[in-house]
């Protein structure tokens, strides 16, 4: 089967932006373009943890209420939220109400003040994890990868919750870290376009250092 399906407005695109209405914008503006705002990175590797064992049309069709509930994915602030913040949003029917995916957004805020402590910002540490090029499979082929894996085990040393190297394939994908829009797709132009011009956030020199470290340790 193809990857991609001829719109209505005659343009080829990843046929999963076919499966609902509200998936072409999100398709054609958003998906696998570079993200560096490290309250949009946070947002969403949160939406892609509550988005676990669940459709993705059923998490972008609240996304305005999960913002609500959340105040706009500001980490600072959620970070601060309370068990009465749980009870409070396990009764808001705007989201999914699980409580082990609330609590871990809130855990997960708290790891990234910590992390811009460390690192600067979530997208400097997120983009030192993107991956060489040449060692890509296929767009649309994989549903986790080594890159995935390695950064999975990384926020789970750090403290993170709900980031599974599955969950963490989708943020890439998502957020631009791999351009994963279809070979046949036009917007996979538009998507490397960005990629091109965007200016990868470094680490602070310490943080490098530590990371490498890390890697040596690992292997």
């Amino acid at each position: 089967m193809s990857t991609t399906i001829k719109g209505q407005d005659g343009k080829s695109r990843c046929r999963w932006a076919s499966a609902a209405p509200e998936f072409i914008d999100y398709h054609d503006r958003e998906w696998g373009y570079p993200v560096d705002d490290d309250i949009r990175l946070f947002e969403k590797i949160c939406l892609e943890g509550f988005q676990s064992g669940l459709s993705w049309r059923t998490i972008l069709a609240k996304r305005e209420n999960f913002r609500a509930a959340f105040l706009g994915f500001d980490f600072k602030k959620v970070a601060e939220f309370t068990e009465q913040d749980v009870e409070r949003l396990l009764q808001d029917e705007g989201i999914v109400r699980h409580r082990g995916k609330i609590e871990a957004t809130i855990n997960n805020a708290k790891c990234a003040k910590k992390m811009v402590a460390e690192a600067g910002s979530l997208a400097a540490f997120l983009w030192s994890y993107e991956p060489d090029p040449k060692e890509l499979a296929k767009p649309q082929t994989l549903s986790v990868s080594d890159t995935s894996k390695a950064l999975s085990k990384a926020l789970k040393k750090k403290g993170w919750k709900f980031v599974g190297p599955t969950t963490v394939y989708a943020f890439m994908q998502a957020m631009g870290l791999i351009n994963d829009h279809a070979e046949e797709c036009v917007f996979r132009s538009e998507a490397q376009k960005a990629r091109d011009e965007f200016k990868k956030p470094a680490l602070r020199p310490n943080h490098a250092e530590y990371l490498t470290s890390v890697i040596f340790a690992d292997n």
